[in-house]
């Protein structure tokens, strides 16, 4: 099983798309257009902005909390699902949840008791995965690393307003912040291997050159680990040369 990890914007769901067509596998996607908490939650970040800055000091994100624990209850069923079967490959996983509740309460958008109960929830949710599924962690994890700048080219390409910055000027501080949480969370993940991909400097959607190059990395790797047969990584560089 592989999971990827990534800010708004990174390219997650792309790959995912692509790895899943490369290997012949299944893709498990979070679905994001049924959301009903994600738009509310954005107007009730700004909103908390706004009173913060004319001084009411504790006001909170009244969605901060419901949205981390509907995306918690959904990426435990998804990683459930996909854990029943090998070789699946999931386009967010409930391993890097926990940035958006920390960076939440850290900004002050969630309570410390809203993210005590939050972090008791997750862990008892990590504890069950042994007996809900046939292992208790992915077999790799790929993190996408992209600068500020990209994110921001791929928010505005995929056109949700609730997203855009232009549409609330808070987030330019949100995304930002965002990036460095990401940043500490892959410098201290160990639940698998991990690879980190550089999404500035390959494009593995548009660039079909690039496309391979990151296929192909995560292909040796696969292999390093032992997931994946020296003659079926030769053959997949073989297809790559043909086409």
């Amino acid at each position: 099983m592989i999971t990827l990890a990534g800010i708004i914007g990174s390219g997650k769901s792309s790959l995912t798309k692509i790895l899943a067509g490369e290997l012949g596998t299944k893709a498990y996607y979070e679905p994001v257009e049924d959301n009903p908490v994600l738009p509310i939650f954005y107007k009730g970040n700004e909103i908390a902005a706004k009173k913060r800055a004319a001084g009411e000091k504790d006001a909170t994100n009244p969605y901060a909390y419901l949205l981390q624990t509907f995306f918690l209850n959904r990426r435990f069923k998804m990683i459930k699902e996909a854990m029943v079967e090998d070789n699946n490959i999931l386009d967010r996983s409930i391993y890097e949840d926990a940035i958006f509740m920390k960076m939440n309460t850290d900004m002050g958008n969630a309570t410390k008791v809203e993210y005590d109960i939050y972090q008791s929830l997750l862990q008892n949710m990590l504890e069950e995965l042994p007996y809900a599924a046939h292992k208790k962690s992915p077999d790799l994890m790929i993190a996408i690393k992209v600068s500020y700048e990209t994110m921001i080219k791929r928010i505005e390409k995929r056109g949700r307003d609730y997203e855009q910055i232009q549409e609330d000027p808070s987030l330019v501080t949100y995304y930002q912040r965002l990036l460095s949480y990401y940043d500490t969370w892959m410098a201290e993940y160990d639940v698998s291997p991990l690879l980190i991909i550089d999404g500035d400097k390959y494009d593995f959607v548009a660039n079909k050159e690039d496309r391979v190059e990151i296929l192909e990395m995560i292909e040796d790797k696969l292999s390093e680990l032992g997931n994946l047969s020296k003659e079926k990584v030769l053959s997949l560089k073989e297809r790559h040369q043909r086409n």
